[in-house]
């Protein structure tokens, strides 16, 4: 029965996993284990998780009762981050006055909003982020405002500033000078060659510094900020901000392109400038006769067009409107102010297309009826005075004008001296009378001997028998102010009817350059025909001239009139237009061979012909040679300039022959033999048919300007080289003098004038207590720098990029002829502010010229970069003296290829 049962168990059980297998797969076996696997899990699972859960009841209830509670590590690490960002605290004081946070604060604000914030939450809602930047800029603003108060600012702003300034305008002057010796006019008007003439300056000048890579290269400038501001960097975050790289260039390149770049596009836009020049100037009304002088001087037509445009829009209005009103006669003279500005503008567009533009100076020198100036009115203006002594001491004459001068300074010495002694003997206080006299009787005698006794050298040549009688005077009786009274009158009468002295001065350029000086010279203006061919000078007695413009320029002037108003004694030379007689080879060196014809007129009318054969180094040496033996001729006469390369183009030797006959021509105008007899034995020597030998010594002839001079010359140096002349610390004294000599460049100008100036300066300054406008000039630095002052330039900053707390769009870019009138608004405004009083101590033609000139240095934006990293350097190095910033900009600056040429230049010619 067992065995049965068995049997049947076995059978039905196989039976059972046969069918089970045939029902579900040979595989199901596999699941039905992992079924049963996985219920016997979950069971287990879940017996788990309730215990859990009923241990954690049971705990929580018995919590106070037996032990502390526990967190899990996510939980806690989660509470912790929460806790530690409530912990940051952002401290709103920054500058340690209320009246600066609160605007900075906002500022700050503002960018984080504008710059930051509007892409920030697009990524993350976190906003830790944002206050660590907040709070690294805040830090930065702490440090910055701490260093600034530990800084002396008024060297910086009295000394520093000016030098960078001044230097600047230096650099920009000269450069000029060296663009206007190019001898194609379309490089003398071409902006690129004006750059470059530049930059070529600046490293000749700092030497180791040239910032052109910096102002002309948008690649080289972002560099630049980027390597300066992680300088800033480093100075002003703490340390571990600083070492977050993440952190560390994002502020630098929200500080290189987002701050400075745009605020130095801004600084640097020349528009902007004028506009900012006439916005400084408003208070002071518009100067009409200035308006005037602008457009007469402009060598813009664009300029001329805008005003003209803007003429004819305000004529069309004015006529539109009712001419049946009480102001009708106003609207007629504005109308015809109106008509008149238009045919200003009209003839100059039209003298300058049409390239017959000359200077008024030559032109009036040549045919001009000019205003006489009377030698006793010449003798006591200081402007006057100046070309007077000039051209006395071309004539060699300069002792008799010496002697007349040191005469009025002795009258007017002892009739002070005189009246003080009388004073005091009135009052009756004790002054010593033979002390008085004892003191004139030296300076009389002093003056005696300077330039009337037989020792004296140059001797003024009066009679023998008045300096005789002036002789006993001095032995015999007490010096008056009247003893010199009776040679003086004779040296007077010599200078007026000399034929060499006052009579000749009035035929010279130097004349001429003296009534522009003193705005007596009326400027050229069109005359006759329509077509503007024919052209004269404002009260000419010939009227109109049949001269072209073209043929006064080049310098071929009739023979028969240069002939007619020779006057000599002995000879006369007349140039025919140089030939080139060829070109030739000396040991393998080509140059070009020009052919003089000299013919001389002697006194019996008979001629003489020659031909004199001279190569450019030639009529070179002569040039160096004269324009140093005669100082004032260097301005009037211009050597045509050297060229490198292609000077044996054919082209180019016939251009150099039409400038070195027009040189010529110059030099033996009958004017300039007249004013100068002197210097016609140098030049008929250079006319002499013989081997002309040299004034000058090969070297000093070959060798650079830049080489020979630069350890001399302070034209190649800063501006504060030359503040050791000033033996005094007055601050106005210095800033003035320094201004004044690159604004006008007075240092090529008389140097009796200059002393004068500054003496002048030196009394006004001491006149008007020279301590006090001290102490006003370190008040306004100090105002400068206050809080109050401080607060308001923050304000101005923040409303003028987020007006009304929104931020300012992009202005749009002004047309052409707006920015042009703008220009030519700047101009007037610049010219109409300077004083009638400066006019008079430096000369008018000087101070318009000054004055366009730092006008015209603010139109180029390379330049203006320039200037503006100029002064960004200065005030790092004046706010971090104890870093090495001037070593670091070298190092930065270094990259220029114009650095690197003039080092290997300096280089090599050490070697030679």
């Amino acid at each position: 029965m067992f065995a049965e049962a068995s049997l049947s168990i076995w059978g039905w059980g196989g039976l059972g996993v046969v069918l089970f297998l045939i029902s579900f797969g040979p595989f199901a076996i596999f699941y039905l284990a992992f079924y049963i696997l996985c219920f016997i899990g979950g069971g287990f699972v879940v017996l788990l998780l309730f215990g859990k859960t009923n241990s954690e009841k049971h705990l929580e209830r018995c919590e106070h009762s037996y032990m502390l509670p526990t967190q899990t590590a996510v939980l806690k690490v989660l509470e912790e981050m929460k806790s530690e960002s409530k912990l940051i605290k952002i401290d709103r004081r920054l500058t340690g006055s209320n009246i600066i946070d609160e605007p900075l604060q906002q500022v700050i604000q503002f960018a984080l909003r504008d710059y930051i914030q509007y892409w920030y939450y697009t990524l993350s809602d976190d906003e830790t982020f944002l206050l660590e930047i907040r709070l690294t800029v805040q830090n930065a603003l702490v440090e910055f405002s701490t260093r600034s108060k530990e800084v002396d600012w008024q060297p910086y702003f009295t000394t520093r500033l000016v030098d960078d300034f001044a230097t600047h305008l230096r650099v920009f002057r000269k450069a000029q000078e060296k663009l206007n010796e190019k001898e194609d006019p379309k490089q003398r008007d071409d902006p690129d060659e004006l750059l470059d003439s530049f930059f070529e300056v600046e490293v000749e000048m700092e030497r180791k510094i040239c910032r052109d890579v910096v102002c002309m290269s948008r690649k080289d400038e972002e560099g630049y900020l980027r390597d300066l501001c992680e300088v800033l960097l480093y100075l002003l975050l703490p340390p571990g901000d600083f070492h977050s790289k993440n952190m560390r260039y994002f502020l630098r390149e929200v500080l290189a392109r987002g701050v400075l770049l745009p605020l130095i596009n801004q600084l640097s836009d020349p528009d902007y400038i004028n506009q900012f020049v006439i916005w400084m100037i408003r208070d002071s009304s518009c100067n009409y006769e200035a308006f005037l002088n602008i457009l007469k001087l402009t060598d813009e037509p664009s300029e001329l067009e805008a005003v003209k445009d803007k003429v004819l829009e305000e004529l069309q209005y004015l006529r539109s409107l009712d001419t049946g009103s009480d102001d009708i006669n106003i609207i007629k003279n504005q109308i015809n102010s109106l008509l008149f500005v238009k045919k200003v503008c009209e003839t100059r567009i039209q003298r300058i297309q049409s390239g017959k533009e000359v200077d008024a100076l030559k032109l009036a020198a040549n045919f001009g009826k000019l205003c006489v100036i009377p030698l006793e009115h010449i003798l006591v203006h200081n402007i006057a005075l100046q070309f007077f002594m000039d051209y006395m001491q071309c004539m060699g004459g300069q002792a008799i004008l010496f002697f007349w001068l040191t005469v009025e300074g002795y009258r007017v010495t002892a009739q002070q001296q005189l009246e003080v002694l009388q004073s005091c003997q009135r009052d009756g206080k004790r002054q010593s009378s033979q002390t008085t006299k004892g003191l004139l009787r030296a300076a009389a005698l002093g003056v005696f001997d300077q330039y009337l006794s037989e020792k004296a050298s140059p001797r003024v040549q009066v009679d023998e028998a008045s300096v005789t009688r002036l002789a006993q005077k001095l032995n015999k009786e007490d010096p008056t102010p009247e003893i010199f009274d009776e040679i003086q009158r004779k040296v007077y009468d010599m200078m007026l009817k000399h034929e060499h002295y006052y009579p000749s001065f009035r035929q010279h350029p130097l004349y001429v350059r003296m009534l522009a000086e003193l705005d007596m010279l009326k400027e050229p203006s069109y005359r006759g025909s329509d077509d503007g061919d024919g052209e004269s000078f404002n009260g000419s007695p010939t009227g109109s001239i049949n001269l072209s413009l073209d043929d006064l320029s080049s310098g071929s002037v009739d023979e028969s009139v240069q002939l007619h108003a020779f006057i000599s004694d002995t000879a006369d030379a007349f140039l025919n237009p140089l030939p080139v007689a060829g070109v030739c080879n000396d040991h393998g060196k080509t140059y070009a061979l020009y052919t003089i014809t000299v013919i001389r007129k002697n006194s019996d009318g008979s001629e003489d012909t020659w031909k004199t054969y001279r190569r450019y180094s030639d009529f070179h040496d002569f040039h160096m040679r004269i324009t140093e033996q005669f100082e004032s001729l260097a301005p009037i006469l211009k050597l045509p300039g050297k060229k490198t390369f292609n000077n044996m183009d054919r082209e180019f030797l016939e251009k150099r022959k039409k400038d070195l006959n027009a040189y010529l021509q110059l030099l033996l105008n009958p004017e300039m033999v007249k004013a100068c007899p002197i210097l016609m034995p140098y030049v008929y020597d250079f006319l002499e048919n013989k081997a002309y030998s040299k004034g000058k010594r090969e070297f000093a002839r070959k060798v650079p300007p830049l080489i020979q001079k630069s350890d001399i010359d302070p034209e190649h140096c800063r501006v504060s080289a030359q503040l050791d002349d000033n033996v005094d610390d007055n601050i106005p004294l210095r800033v003035m003098l320094l201004l004044m000599d690159e604004v006008f460049d007075l240092k090529d100008r008389n140097q009796w004038l200059r002393r004068n100036i500054k003496n002048l300066l030196q009394q006004l300054i001491k006149a008007t207590y020279g301590d006090t406008i001290n102490r006003k000039i370190v008040d306004h630095v100090d105002n400068m720098t206050s809080p109050e002052q401080v607060s308001d330039y923050v304000k101005r900053f923040r409303d003028s990029y987020w007006p009304n707390g929104i931020l300012a769009e992009t202005p749009p870019r002004r047309d052409k002829n707006l920015r042009m009138r703008t220009r030519v608004a700047a101009k007037t405004t610049l010219l109409g502010i300077m004083p009638d009083e400066l006019k008079h101590i430096i000369g008018a033609d000087t101070t318009r010229k000054g004055i366009l000139r730092v006008f015209e240095m603010f139109q180029h934006q390379p330049l203006n970069r320039r200037l503006v990293y100029v002064f960004l350097e200065g005030f790092l190095e004046t706010l971090f003296p104890q870093y090495k910033f001037p070593e670091l900009f070298e190092k930065l600056h270094s990259r220029s290829p114009r650095v690197l040429k003039y080092s290997h230049k300096l280089r090599s010619l050490q070697k030679r």
